[in-house]
């Protein structure tokens, strides 16, 4: 399927050389992107750190080219990613390539994946999944009321692809999360 033409005046019309066309990515490639997150998140948990992770896929979808887990509530797994990778790899490059998150990035973390030009993002939980799980009051997770395509959406510079939440995948990212986060609540009154 060929990609829509770029909006007029946008970034992509004015610069398309910084908007290669991005290969379109298959369920197989999702799954295991996820689960390469997973095995992050998995050994950040045994450590101490909070359940959240993600991974950047190189422009196959399949080769992981970064990794990293939550360091606390100001340094997230997607922003410092994302950081990471515009230090390393031309934007050109980064378009190409897709953050995947076990959790839907915040506000934050999806401005971050935005500056850094990466031009696909894949999430497993939801932000309402994770309010469910850190329940209200957990010191470890205020739980905004968000959604990453909220942040993007009317964007007319950069189209960039977001697919989530992913419901198999985030049944298991819940799962696996609530192991961390049951021992943070807050017990009902």
């Amino acid at each position: 399927m060929a990609a829509a033409a770029p909006t007029p005046g946008s970034a992509a019309a004015l610069l398309p050389h910084l908007f290669p066309e991005r290969k379109p990515i298959t369920p197989a490639q999702i799954a295991a992107g996820v689960e390469a997150a997973l095995v992050v998140q998995r050994r950040a948990v045994t450590f101490g750190k909070r359940p959240f992770a993600a991974v950047l896929l190189g422009p196959d979808n399949e080769t992981v080219l970064l990794t990293h887990q939550s360091i606390d509530q100001v340094n997230h797994a997607e922003s410092s990613l994302a950081r990471l990778a515009y230090t390393h790899y031309t934007k050109e490059f980064l378009w190409q390539c897709t953050l995947v998150s076990t959790w839907e990035p915040c506000g934050m973390c999806t401005a971050t994946i935005y500056w850094a030009h990466i031009g696909r993002i894949i999430f497993a939980g939801t932000n309402d999944q994770l309010y469910e799980l850190t329940g209200p009051g957990n010191k470890e997770n205020f739980t905004m009321d968000w959604h990453t395509k909220d942040f993007l959406k009317g964007c007319p510079q950069k189209d960039v692809e977001v697919i989530g939440p992913l419901e198999a995948e985030g049944k298991i990212v819940m799962e696996e999360s609530d192991k961390y986060w049951s021992t943070t609540r807050i017990a009902s009154l």
